[in-house]
């Protein structure tokens, strides 16, 4: 169990419950900041998927064109 109540040196243990928790957490978070939009955060993996695509096909063409010519 918790204890809530401030020690001797005034500290206390914010996780002792969930509202003093949240209070806690809330004085370190930034206020000016929005959290990112999940749709702007695949958009880099996908592009590299598309170059990676690319690129195999080129090269697997210029393997043909070496091997038929």
């Amino acid at each position: 169990m918790a204890h809530n109540t401030p020690g001797p040196e005034g500290n206390y243990d914010p996780a002792g419950s969930t509202q003093m928790f949240r209070a806690f957490v809330d004085e370190g978070a930034p206020q000016g900041r929005q959290p990112a939009t999940p749709a702007a955060a695949p958009a880099g993996p996908r592009v590299g998927l598309i170059v990676g695509i690319v690129v195999v096909l080129a090269v697997l063409a210029g393997v043909a064109w070496l091997a038929l010519g």
